[in-house]
């Protein structure tokens, strides 16, 4: 059960808007500025060095908090300062050569894509192939079965939840595949971790990234990155190593440190740290299992209620859809409509073709508004919602 009275008391700021902007950047519970704020008042009086040494037990609390949400330990948990972040330094410890294969899907996020694009295929001459979606939007398991089979991918690289649509992507089957397969496994979490469940040990994968501001309602400049046990075993370890993730043991001589900080710099924003081990723990609090079925109601109505007006397109496919719609009006422009939105307060996001080319290029659109309800957010909301839409 969730306590929306409860929720929406901590989340004073959704009172006077209709908020459905989760998917970009949520609205924090009181707890997070509080803590940042009390933080920073407090390295004023005394310093950073002096006070994060006095509040280590806090801060190792980061790492708990996570690893309890994904159902780990806090050594495979490594802070980042956005989820592109912990991303690139994921990507940036694989050893790839020449001729290797990227194994992606149509659905990648944006900033992924242009890594494989730029970094990878453009210095290094690395191949990029893209398994393809059923019908319905589904990931097409068997393809990428044989897609397995025929190019022998370096990574295997999926994005849970893309940014262009709710689609939910079966990152476990995918896991599965690359335990049969033995083929590393990096998965994008930003839009599913504090939204839905997400369990690395059921998934398998052997990186995920996540971000702060999304779903977990933490602060911006924050994320994390999951590493697997065969990660930190075989030695992966980011392109750039500072004084966080080894020790120069002599001249030429240095050890990688044996936990997931080994992906993390020196120089960490602690007050930031901070303010998301309180979204983390006010997530873990409510329960993601109850948040994942109240937001399912929340994104049904909203379906439900746009999808019979006149002229409203709604975009998003898949067996399985979290809490993010897509949708245009007929014959009104994108102006047109962020400006009516915008009148009535309707907090939304824009997604172009830029942000999701083979998306878009299927649906034959080159942009959407993005609605993302979230659990502060109310039955009574989304009926003002279609009210708002219904008088484009």
């Amino acid at each position: 059960m969730i306590n929306i009275d409860s929720i929406r008391k901590d989340t004073p700021a959704c009172q006077d808007k209709l908020f459905f902007n989760s998917a970009g950047s949520s609205l924090p519970p009181r707890c997070v500025g509080e803590m940042i704020r009390k933080y920073l008042d407090e390295e004023e009086r005394i310093g950073g060095y002096r006070l994060a040494d006095l509040q280590e037990h806090r801060i190792r609390g980061f790492y708990e908090e996570a690893a309890g949400l994904l159902n780990t330990e806090a050594r495979h948990i490594a802070f980042a300062n956005h989820a592109t972040d912990a991303y690139t330094k994921a990507l940036s410890s694989v050893p790839f050569a020449a001729g290797d294969v990227i194994l992606t899907t149509d659905d990648d996020y944006v900033s992924n894509y242009l890594n494989f694009l730029s970094s990878l295929k453009q210095r290094f001459g690395i191949r990029i192939v893209r398994a393809r979606n059923l019908d319905n939007g589904d990931l097409d398991l068997d393809h990428f079965r044989q897609m397995i089979k025929q190019h022998h991918p370096r990574l295997v690289a999926v994005t849970h939840i893309p940014t262009s649509s709710g689609l939910v992507q079966d990152a476990v089957a995918v896991g599965e595949l690359c335990r049969e397969t033995d083929t590393l496994y990096l998965l994008d979490a930003c839009q599913s971790v504090g939204q839905i469940p997400v369990d690395v040990q059921q998934i398998g994968c052997d990186f995920l990234s996540a971000t702060g501001r999304k779903f977990l309602r933490g602060p911006r400049g924050t994320g994390f990155l999951y590493v697997s046990e065969r990660v930190l075993q075989e030695k992966y370890a980011p392109l750039f190593v500072d004084l966080r993730g080894a020790r120069w043991m002599a001249g030429d001589d240095y050890d990688l440190v044996s936990h997931a900080q080994r992906f993390e710099a020196w120089e960490v924003p602690y007050a930031l740290l901070l303010g998301l081990r309180e979204a983390l723990a006010y997530a873990r609090q409510v329960g993601i299992e109850q948040i994942e079925a109240y937001n399912q109601q929340l994104i049904r109505a909203m379906e439900e209620q746009l999808s019979v007006l006149p002229g409203v397109q709604l975009f998003d496919r898949g067996s399985r859809r979290a809490a993010i719609l897509t949708f245009r009006k007929e014959g009104r422009s994108l102006e047109a409509t962020q400006a009516h939105l915008d009148q009535h307060a309707v907090y939304h996001s824009v997604v172009q073709k830029t942000s999701a080319q083979f998306d878009f290029e299927k649906k034959g659109i080159d942009w959407a508004i993005r609605l993302s309800p979230h659990y502060f957010n109310t039955l009574q909301e989304v009926e003002k919602l279609s009210e708002v839409v219904s008088g484009l």
